[in-house]
């Protein structure tokens, strides 16, 4: 997949409201300015990463992604569309089809009959190969939707991300790999994992929830309504923009820049098109002091119940904190369970967590609790009369093959982490594994130390769970493989990547897919 050089353009548009028309209009305006007509089969990809009572402002809205379904028919030649899908992979492990009912976008598709539904994670997985310089592996799988989109349409919402500071276009394609591939590499390198992710495609266009933006965090975010669509035809340049209506610098925010570097496209401003009827200075009074994440773990938790220590992780990984895995994931537990149960920060006990290797010493009391975080977790030292010693149990990335990773839902992250606080029961101290450890883990285990609220106990996502499993075995017994390899059934084959070729691509171009 091949970054496109052409002059970048950003669109800037305002909209009051959530008005499906009013967002088509726009969407459409938008699309001829740019010059742009979807063609074949056309992909939009929203951001889905969690719906429902909790979550209103993490997930791109349905409205939104209706009114640029119907901008895109406007503008396709007739003939010229084969096929208009929305897919895409939720996070922390639930099924992506209860989260396209939780968030209205399931019940939207259906009033559009001639659109298609793909959850990612139930659809046959392509491998990507890699060959570009400073790449993390030498191949990624991806779902066959997006291996074979002729014309990607990325629609990402507008928020701040504890792990990466925003999460606009770039980032928002974690949501491109199903949870066995996801979780790879979503530890101290997820920069560089989402700088790669994006040689498996390129979006012809980006059009950004921006009505209402969430500060601060991922899942609960702050709601903060901005009034705004932004579009755009390279991702770089977008993600620039979005970055400097928030007042950040994208040379600092470590996967924008990486993608730059490998020639996705132009960060600096002299080298965009910035247009609309909102200026970028108008843009950024709207959204002045504008709260981002990436927040240490031992800040966040300053003058709660919980004292957090961050040691570093394995040397290998050459940094001296883990942004990507598992301090990030506790941050968002939390928050999680503070909208569940407004008592939490008093309900929760004095208790200490410790991630990476951790060397100092834990202001430890008897009665209270010690809980190692993660595979990297190390530590060796006295906590009153018992010697507790936690060894490194990380394993080099190099050992973990894309082929043969082996995935955990949220029903096994929850079976799995139930049976290690079982076995903790009375102990001083317990240790979660996994690399990163998840936040559907770290929610269980906050819920269990502290007698909170249990979120799981009101998910009401049976229904979608077995039919998501149903699926899978229907496939598996039908003889419907769910790993296919090698270049795209229309014959053509991978490209050298190394060096950026001229001209728009999609995943047609490379491959026959918590």
């Amino acid at each position: 997949m091949q970054p496109n050089p052409n002059r970048a353009r950003v669109i800037i548009r305002h909209c009051d409201e959530y008005d499906p028309q009013r967002i088509r209009q726009i969407i459409k305006e938008g699309l001829e300015e740019l010059g742009l007509r979807p063609h074949g089969r056309t992909l939009v990809k929203p951001n889905l990463v969690m719906a429902g009572e909790h979550f209103e402002d993490a997930h791109t809205r349905p409205e939104f992604i209706e009114g640029v379904l119907l901008g895109l028919q406007d503008r396709a030649e007739p003939g010229k569309m084969s096929e208009l899908a929305v897919g895409e992979r939720c996070g922390i492990t639930v099924p992506t089809r209860y989260v396209f009912e939780q968030s209205g976008m399931e019940a939207m598709i259906k009033r559009q009959s001639n659109v298609k539904r793909y959850c990612f994670e139930e659809e046959p997985q392509v491998e990507i190969p890699y060959t570009h310089k400073d790449r993390l592996r030498d191949y990624v799988f991806t779902p066959e939707p997006v291996a074979k989109a002729d014309f990607f349409v990325n629609c990402p919402k507008f928020k701040a991300h504890p792990w990466t500071t925003v999460t606009f276009g770039n980032k928002a394609y974690i949501g491109l790999q199903d949870d066995r591939h996801r979780l790879i590499d979503h530890d101290a390198k997820l920069d560089e994992k989402i700088a790669d992710l994006q040689y498996i495609i390129q979006p012809q266009f980006l059009a950004i929830d921006a009505i209402i933006a969430g500060e601060g965090r991922m899942l609960t975010p702050i709601p903060r309504r901005l009034n705004l669509i932004i579009m755009g035809d390279n991702q770089c340049a977008f993600d620039s923009v979005c970055c400097r209506i928030i007042g950040i610098d994208p040379f600092d925010v470590a996967h924008i820049r990486m993608a730059h570097e490998r020639g996705f496209g132009p960060l600096a401003l002299s080298a965009i098109d910035v247009s609309g009827d909102v200026t970028l200075e108008s843009a950024q009074e709207r959204a002045h002091n504008f709260k981002v994440g990436l927040i240490r773990v031992e800040k966040y938790f300053e003058g709660s119940h919980i004292t957090a220590y961050a040691g570093s992780p394995p040397k290998s990984e050459n940094t001296d904190y883990c942004w990507g895995g598992c301090p990030g994931a506790i941050e968002e537990a939390i928050e999680i369970l503070r909208k569940y149960d407004a008592e939490t920060d008093d309900k929760m006990p004095r208790m200490h967590v410790v991630f990476g290797s951790y060397q100092g010493d834990i202001d430890w009391h008897p009665g209270e609790r010690v809980v190692f975080i993660g595979d990297c977790a190390k530590w060796s030292g006295q906590l009153g009369d018992e010697k507790v010693e936690i060894d490194d149990l990380y394993r080099p990335r190099a050992t973990l093959d894309p082929y043969t990773i082996q995935g955990e839902d949220v029903v096994d992250k929850m079976v799995k982490t139930t049976k290690i606080l079982k076995q903790a029961e009375g102990k001083t101290s317990l240790r979660l594994v996994g690399c990163p450890v998840s936040v559907a883990e770290q929610v269980q285990m906050l819920v269990h130390l502290g007698g909170l609220k249990d979120p799981s106990k009101s998910w009401d996502g049976a229904k979608a769970y077995m039919g998501w499993k149903g699926r899978m075995l229907w496939k598996r017994l039908g003889g419907k493989k769910y790993q296919v390899h090698g270049p795209t059934e229309r014959g053509e084959a991978a490209p050298e990547m190394d060096k950026p070729a001229p001209g728009p691509t999609t995943g047609a171009t490379v491959g026959a897919a918590e």
